[in-house]
């Protein structure tokens, strides 16, 4: 339960980053945790245990989107609710910032499956690219071309947006 309680959080992140379904991100968050402690007695040391759970839970991540081939096609979720509260906590400078960033969110969801995923292990996970080419079992040429195709179409969905 330690665990559970010191990795549930980044866990759900990365999960619903992937695949942009919040009940589904916990289903799959919970069935990682689950294979974990069920094969914790395979864990080699070799990396941090949160790492060795992170991969695991990208990699439940990645099946599922496959499996599902989710699409997402809408901004329009209580979002523009929580920026409204979030804003009213924090400085202008700070609520605009913040603005910034759940706009930058939420343009995400607007990326084809294959470049979102690649901009998320890239950005919010901290992957290097020969990590993600192992991840997702792509070049790492690939990767690296994915990525910048991804950045350049995440700058579109921006402009279009705003």
């Amino acid at each position: 339960m330690e665990l559970y309680k010191l990795y549930y959080k980044a866990m759900y992140n990365t999960c619903v980053r992937i695949i942009k379904d919040e009940m589904l991100a916990e289903d799959v968050m919970q069935e990682a945790f689950l294979m974990v402690f069920e094969k914790i007695a395979t864990y080699k040391g070799q990396s941090t245990f949160g790492a060795w759970l992170k991969r695991v839970v990208i990699n439940k991540s990645l099946d599922e989107l496959k499996k599902k081939k989710i699409a997402f096609n809408s901004f329009e979720d209580s979002s523009e609710v929580l920026l409204i509260q979030e804003q009213e906590l924090f400085s202008d400078h700070e609520a605009e910032l913040v603005q910034k960033i759940n706009l930058v969110k939420m343009a995400l969801n607007y990326l084809p499956d294959g470049y979102r995923v690649v901009l998320s292990l890239y950005l919010f996970e901290g992957y290097d690219h020969e990590e993600i080419s192992h991840i997702l079992k792509i070049s790492e040429s690939t990767a690296r071309s994915q990525l910048t195709r991804a950045k350049q179409k995440l700058l579109n969905v921006l402009n279009e947006k705003t």
